[in-house]
């Protein structure tokens, strides 16, 4: 029987008036094991109100204590970090280490927003004019929103909410309706941790909970990961109602391998930025770039082994290193790029179209794919597949690997392995990328530094977490201050003020 999965709305799950459910399934078998209910404009009005409602308090409670109750939800994150981790396979479908790894990228962020009091200090200047001081404040912005994805519905929402709640604003989460239980997990989390209700609220539902979240006026700000469409139309949207906006959006990253490179070492960083997570993650590298032909060559005859060797299986099984996709149709709309790719001219080295286990023949999988000789013109190399398909696209020399990342729509991540310092400096400070690893596949920032992309990658003029996120929860403001002493000149000035 499916489990009915409501919103979460003033500190109590709430049950919704939308009218309209979507169901949730296990990728691993097929099987429907849960209904979402889908909300309307009234359902997201009733989480804006109560987080205007609490918004006063919550604004005005000391830093230091909301640290507190972010410390407090760190501990319950650690404790039930087996059951977020489960119910995140369960429905995603990624295999059990992952998520737990998933969740650990979640944490840093919390860890991160626990120095709450130390990030939001301001700035103090003395005597800017005679017996003037001026300092400055970050205050909070009011009521926030986030727009998480299906492909990491733990760690995604904690690049947003922590750092939003530490700054004193109220934090509504819209998850995606494909995995929509472990929003609710985090709900109940944060409630047991002492966070007063309204202050985090999640709404379930597709398009229309996300334009009513646009509209909606009592929202200053809103956070978006997913893909570049439909970042840009978040972004466009919410800059024509006045609100912040920071909207990330897709990638196709690229490993450039050098000849100098450790090939194994290299291999084995693109089987596991490649095929993890079945390859549903922005930061997943879908372009290797093997420099000359030798490397090429190499490259390919230690990959193709390895890929066909993957232990593909429900996310469960202990053993098994590759789950199924999310969605039977976002695991169609795969299949549907490597035809595109072999009808395109594409080498096919390994097809994974026809992958099938025993015991779960109606679940979402995928075998892990392999294409080699691809070329910039092919649609298999222009857009994000995200699934497990690796495209080769050999270099003649260095400066067209450059150019082909430099030339791409997205610039989210890449990353080079070699061994040659010059090298690696000239493509780390050149690279026309928003982040980028020296023989790291995944060049994912620490919590405390900040994360986004280039170009089409993202919307908005923040990253995510770190002090970007600091800086985008918060409003700037400057006080300059005199107080009244027998110094005072007497009489109107009609000149610009000057602090001489």
């Amino acid at each position: 029987m499916a489990t009915w999965i409501p919103h979460f709305i003033g500190g109590e799950s709430f049950e919704g008036r939308g009218g309209r459910t979507a169901p949730v399934y296990n990728p691993a078998t097929g099987e429907q094991t849960g209904e979402v209910p889908l909300a309307s404009a009234r359902d997201v009005d009733a989480a804006v109100q109560a987080a205007l409602k609490a918004f006063p308090a919550w604004a005005a409670t000391p830093p230091l204590r909301r640290a507190r109750i972010l410390n407090r939800f760190l501990a319950l994150l650690e404790r039930d970090a087996d059951r977020i981790a489960a119910a995140i396979t369960a429905e995603h479908g990624k295999v059990l280490s992952d998520a737990k790894g998933e969740l650990t990228r979640g944490i840093e962020v919390v860890e991160f927003a626990t120095a709450a009091p130390q990030l939001l200090k301001g700035e103090v200047t003395e005597n800017v004019g005679t017996r003037i001081d001026s300092h400055s404040l970050r205050q909070p912005l009011g009521v926030v929103a986030g727009i998480t994805p299906f492909n990491f519905p733990a760690m995604v929402p904690m690049w947003m909410f922590p750092v939003a709640l530490a700054c004193g604003n109220c934090f509504i989460l819209k998850p995606s309706e494909r995995d929509p239980s472990t929003s609710l997990i985090l709900a109940e989390l944060l409630a047991e941790a002492g966070l007063p209700p309204g202050v985090f609220s999640v709404v379930q539902g597709d398009k229309e909970a996300v334009d009513a979240l646009l509209q909606h006026p009592g929202i200053s700000a809103v956070s978006f990961v997913g893909s570049t469409p439909i970042a840009r139309y978040i972004y466009e949207t919410a800059a024509k109602t006045g609100k912040r906006c920071q909207a990330l959006g897709g990638a196709k990253n690229h490993m450039v391998i050098l000849p100098d490179a450790d090939m194994d070492q290299a291999v084995d960083a693109l089987m596991g930025a490649a095929y993890g997570s079945a390859g549903e993650r922005c930061m997943a590298i879908s372009v290797a770039v093997p420099v000359g032909e030798r490397t090429a060559e190499a490259l390919i005859a230690k990959l193709e082994p390895k890929v066909r060797a993957l232990k593909i299986g429900p996310g469960t099984e202990a053993d098994a290193e590759m789950g199924p996709l999310v969605t039977r149709q976002h695991r169609d709309k795969v299949r549907g790029y490597v035809d595109a790719g072999v009808k395109e001219g594409a080498t096919l080295v390994v097809d994974g179209r026809d992958f099938r286990m025993q015991g779960y023949e109606d679940g979402f999988f995928i075998g892990g794919t392999l294409f080699d000789h691809v070329t910039p013109e092919m649609s298999i190399y222009r857009e994000e597949i995200f699934g497990p398909v690796l495209s080769v696209v050999r270099a003649g020399d260095y400066a067209a690997a450059a150019k082909l990342i430099n030339e791409h729509e997205f610039g989210n991540g890449t990353s080079i392995f070699t061994r040659d310092g010059e090298a690696a400096r000239e493509f780390a400070h050149g690279i026309q990328v928003g982040m980028v690893g020296i023989n790291v596949p995944i060049p994912v920032p620490m919590a405390f530094h900040s994360f986004g992309g280039w170009k089409a990658s993202l919307f908005g003029d923040h990253h995510m977490h770190g002090p970007e996120g600091v800086r985008f929860y918060t409003k700037l403001k400057t006080i300059t201050t005199r107080w009244p002493s027998g110094g005072f000149r007497s009489g109107a000035e009609f000149v610009m003020p000057t602090m001489g």
